[in-house]
């Protein structure tokens, strides 16, 4: 049975919490850009910009990443990954982007959104918000923003559920081969 980590109203409280911690790390909204990665990462950034324009009055940018071809696993692949299409509302050179995602776990997604992200210029800098950090990182990478840090174990999974991917919210913790329902 899967454990309860966040349910639909801490979730909504943890991005608003990420929203107010992004504007205040960059100093306010000016050159602020969102990212989020494909498949969940988009909606929790369109979440966080919403909730900055509730409080700031702003619209920030927001675009999406797919990394599916930038995997440092895409050669080892049986079947070929499903690719989507990227979409940036702009060039980021200059820009300070904040990449979004859903869960942290060995760092090897955001590498690979980092490559994506290059395609469309060069950010002044890169910032990295995600709403669970689970640990167990393979690569050097640590995120700026986290909603929650959830000790796991390397075979304990994490799911974010989200309403317009998934049709309910929430963040789970599960066993190998359990399935929320």
């Amino acid at each position: 049975m899967s454990d309860v980590v966040l349910g639909h109203d801490q979730l909504g409280r943890t991005i608003r919490r990420l929203a107010h911690e992004i504007v205040e790390n960059n100093r306010g909204t000016e050159g602020l850009v969102l990212a989020g990665m494909l498949t969940r990462g988009y909606p929790i950034a369109r979440r966080i910009a919403e909730a900055i324009r509730e409080f700031e009055g702003v619209d920030v940018p927001v675009g999406s990443v797919d990394i599916a071809l930038y995997r440092d696993d895409y050669q080892q692949r049986e079947t070929p990954p499903r690719v989507r299409p990227s979409q940036m509302p702009a060039s980021l050179d200059g820009a300070t982007v904040v990449l979004v995602d859903d869960v942290l776990f060995t760092g090897r997604s955001v590498r690979a959104a980092l490559d994506a992200l290059l395609d469309y210029g060069r950010p002044a800098r890169v910032r990295l918000a995600v709403i669970v950090d689970r640990g167990h990182r393979e690569l050097p990478i640590r995120p700026d923003f986290i909603g929650k840090n959830i000790p796991t174990s390397a075979n304990q999974l994490v799911e974010v559920r989200l309403t317009e991917v998934d049709g309910d919210e929430g963040v789970y913790l599960m066993e190998p081969g359990e399935r929320h329902d």
